[in-house]
């Protein structure tokens, strides 16, 4: 029998690649500078980028909560608390 695969949401293979990936773009790019160049040149492509996303929202179940949620500090490991 052959060893079975996890698919969907926990394919951990997909998410190892995905992750080595980004961290060699973020290496070897300069990402403000690939910000810049995509950014729109004209108002004409302004409107068709912000036609664009508008339709690829369309389809979506809404944002997700936690990018408008204020990130709480975090809280101090254990390892790193003062003992008394």
């Amino acid at each position: 029998m052959a060893k079975s695969k996890v698919q969907g949401e926990g394919d951990y293979e997909a998410t190892r690649r995905y992750r080595k990936r980004t961290e060699q773009y973020l290496g070897t790019h300069d990402v403000e500078k690939d910000a810049r160049r995509a950014a729109p040149r004209s108002r004409k492509d302004a409107e068709s980028m912000a036609a664009a996303e508008s339709a690829g929202k369309k389809r979506a179940k809404g944002e997700d909560p936690a990018l408008r949620r204020r990130a709480a500090p975090r809280a101090k490991s254990s390892a790193t608390r003062t003992r008394r």
